[in-house]
């Protein structure tokens, strides 16, 4: 294989390595955010069962929809950065891989001075 189809290709997948670096970042952040909609969910839940809202409906369908919601997010992303995290591996293994392959050449041959 030519230098410069080497070239190319380490290239792509350097693309490649940046997208998913960024697709795993937004996956962190969602689920971050996950978590703290359980949290607020599993936080106003009880107190609707405290009866700190009354007999709201509303607080209880929100507090219900911030429990399930964030377990959603939490799965969708972490199944998500997770799979993300293997194609970034074996797309640094396989760049690595292309990068062993291009020829060196020497520049010089002259000592260097210090």
């Amino acid at each position: 294989m030519a230098d410069a189809e080497l070239h190319d290709q380490i290239e792509l997948l350097e693309g490649r390595i940046e997208d998913l670096a960024e697709t795993i970042e937004r996956c962190r952040k969602l689920i971050l955010v996950s978590k703290v909609a359980m949290a607020a969910g599993a936080i106003l839940l009880a107190a609707v069962t405290l009866g700190a809202f009354g007999s709201s409906p509303l607080a209880l369908i929100l507090a219900i929809t911030g429990i399930l919601g964030g377990v959603v997010v939490l799965g969708s992303n972490t199944t998500t950065a997770e799979a993300a995290r293997a194609d970034l591996t074996a797309a640094e293994v396989r760049r690595g891989e292309l990068i062993g392959m291009i020829e060196l050449h020497v520049v010089g041959d002259r000592a260097t001075r210090h």
